[in-house]
């Protein structure tokens, strides 16, 4: 658990997975620079945006000390991430990146289940996550991105800057999405080599 120089309390979850992680990211040559090779990535962000009727949405894998959004759609169609803030990003770094206590995919990932905010606000525990203030993030819909070996590798999630009634049509969308980036991933591997 950390604190803000505001005095709120992050609930950021501990991640014991996150060395076996970073290492089948590794292997897998995920999560480390965005390139060329992501553009199936933000191909498959903006279907995510699509499907949800969301503004934002991302692939985001997470190692032990960040995490990239290796798939990212915004409303301006920026890939650059600038649009979700410089100081969600924790760093000077690409804004493709972002503080691992930052934002929600952390819990989804750690939970290893999908996880539904239909307003953050309703929630103490996510109310006061940076996001919140500093991109104005109301709504959340993620599932996490389990492969093959059973490590989970980062998430699929849609956000918004209003609240949604994401409702379990959502949930089951996010899920079925999460299902088939795993099967793409998969297929990746199987074409190359480790």
């Amino acid at each position: 658990m950390t604190s803000f120089a505001t005095g709120r309390m992050l609930l950021t979850p501990t991640d014991r997975h996150g060395p076996a992680r970073a290492e089948r990211l590794r292997r897998l040559d995920l999560g480390e620079r965005p390139d060329a090779s992501y553009d199936n990535f933000d191909a498959f962000a903006d279907k995510v945006a699509e499907v949800t009727a969301s503004p934002f949405s991302m692939v985001n894998f997470i190692d032990e000390n960040r995490q990239f959004f290796a798939g990212l759609h915004t409303p301006t169609g920026n890939r650059g991430g600038r649009e979700l803030g410089s100081a969600a990003a924790g760093s000077n770094r690409s804004s493709r990146y972002m503080a691992r206590d930052h934002g929600y995919c952390p819990h989804v990932l750690v939970r290893r289940k999908a996880l539904v905010l239909d307003d953050v606000c309703d929630y103490p525990r996510f109310a006061g996550n940076p996001v919140v203030d500093d991109i104005g993030i109301r709504s959340y819909l993620g599932a996490p991105l389990i492969d093959r070996t059973g490590i989970a590798l980062g998430t699929v999630c849609a956000v918004d800057t209003v609240p949604r009634p994401w409702g379990r049509a959502g949930l089951d969308t996010i899920k079925s999405l999460a299902h088939e980036l795993v099967r793409q991933i998969d297929d990746r591997e199987g074409h190359h080599p480790i």
